[in-house]
């Protein structure tokens, strides 16, 4: 590796991949996106849920996101691929913008005379939607800036940072929308939490496209001879024709789909623990903090020795988590499970994220990233709905049982079927790629 304007080689070390300049507008844009759209995630469930009184409403916040992002996730890989990333970019974060400002609009204190107050679920829903279309183009975009920013052989550390950075937003982000919401009002007389939050939304929505800006541009490095559905079943047959890529998108799947207790939160804010937004502000939180600290750490201690395995190990530790947080009463150690819950994710986050971009060759990026979005990145918005259903049928705490319990039936069935990935080494699966790229 070398430092920017550098020429000499120099050892890796920890913060390697952050001396490129590209990754550290990367990250900065990533983290002020992370923070706002955590923020918005974590009050738009308290507030429909504070409207509705419905559980499976809240399972709805995640399908009408979910619908979108996974429905035209291959053509929005097919256009990154086609397109210049940075352009790209910027009309995705201007249409978030816009969808941010509108929920903005319609909650505020003054329009109840012009809104009618059934039409704002719906509006929230329909503005919801809207951004899981952005979602489906996102994904792919950022996925090729990353894989392009830093040389590959920093990968790993690179994915750290990157998980790293969104983690700790993850952490801010719920955390500040709980206080924000539950305080706002206490602060400045007459303001309304649900706009307090909203307008640090928009502020940092804004921040995230000028960082955008200072990003250099990203050619494409695909040009489709082939007709769409040609190409797009060539990014779908080399990801189905990759056992390893295939495993650990179906792990991550089906984990979080049964597993997705986040979703229900609100209901053990309100009615469980009893907390209101401000400790469901901090439980959103705490499985951030617990996978932030584990990301630091491994830092130095790098899960990638044995990737399955330890990938097992991590998925095995999650669904323990969440089983353990639905049986708890006490909000001190429900904040336990959770921070381990978030420890656990994160392992397998970084195993997932190196192992995406040392297996894809750069002219397929988008559309791998695609299929990729279509197991893991809208993996938290179904498993929303499945637990929202669940617990509308089962009850809160049974559904969150429930979803531990597959978990751990799912990492067992996916043991017995890949015993032969796990004494693999990170250098036994490493593909052959490109040269690493470094900046002039």
């Amino acid at each position: 590796m070398t430092e920017e304007g550098d020429s000499k080689p120099r050892k890796v070390d920890s913060f390697a991949a952050l001396r490129y300049k590209d990754f550290r507008s990367y990250i900065g844009m990533r983290f002020c996106f992370t923070f706002a759209y955590s923020m918005q995630a974590v009050v738009l469930g308290f507030y429909i849920y504070s409207i509705t009184h419905s559980k499976i409403a809240l399972g709805y916040i995640g399908l009408c996101e979910a619908i979108p992002a996974i429905g035209i996730a291959l053509y929005g890989g097919y256009i990154a691929d086609k397109s210049e990333k940075r352009k790209m970019l910027l009309l995705i974060f201007s249409g978030v913008l816009l969808t941010s400002l509108v929920m903005f609009t319609v909650t505020l204190k003054s329009m109840s005379n012009i809104i009618h107050a059934a039409w704002i679920v719906p509006i929230m829903y329909s503005m919801i939607f809207c951004n899981g279309v952005a979602r489906a183009f996102y994904g792919p975009a950022t996925f090729t800036i990353y894989a392009n920013s830093i040389p590959k052989e920093l990968y790993p550390n690179g994915s750290t940072w990157s998980s790293s950075s969104w983690q700790v937003a993850s952490i801010l982000g719920p955390a500040a929308g709980g206080l924000i919401y539950g305080y706002a009002d206490k602060i400045v007389p007459g303001l309304t939490g649900i706009t307090a939050v909203f307008g640090c939304i928009l502020f940092l929505l804004l921040v995230s496209l000028v960082l955008v800006f200072m990003l250099r541009k990203y050619p494409a490095q695909y040009v489709p001879k082939e007709s769409i559905w040609k190409s797009l079943s060539e990014g779908i047959h080399f990801v189905f024709s990759n056992k390893m890529m295939i495993g650990a998108m179906s792990l991550d799947l089906f984990s979080v789909f049964f597993g997705g207790a986040v979703a229900l939160l609100p209901v053990f804010a309100n009615e469980i623990l009893k907390v209101g937004a401000e400790g469901l502000g901090i439980m959103r939180a705490m499985s951030s903090l617990g996978a932030v600290l584990t990301m630091l750490v491994m830092t130095r201690f790098s899960p990638m020795g044995k990737p399955w395995r330890n990938l097992l190990i991590a998925v095995t530790g999650f669904g323990l988590s969440i089983l353990c947080f639905g049986l708890s009463t006490n909000f001190y150690l429900s904040l336990l499970f959770i921070f381990t819950e978030g420890a656990f994710d994160s392992i397998s986050v970084i195993i997932r994220g190196t192992l995406m971009q040392l297996l894809t060759p750069d002219h397929m990026r988008g559309r791998v990233s695609a299929v990729n979005q279509m197991f893991i990145g809208s993996s938290n918005e179904i498993g929303a709905f499945e637990s929202g259903t669940a617990a509308q049928l089962l009850g809160t705490v049974p559904s969150v049982i429930f979803g531990g319990s597959m978990t751990m039936l799912i990492v067992g069935v996916t043991y017995l079927k890949t015993k032969k990935l796990i004494p693999l080494s990170l250098r036994e699966i490493h593909a052959p790629g490109e040269e690493g790229i470094k900046e002039g």
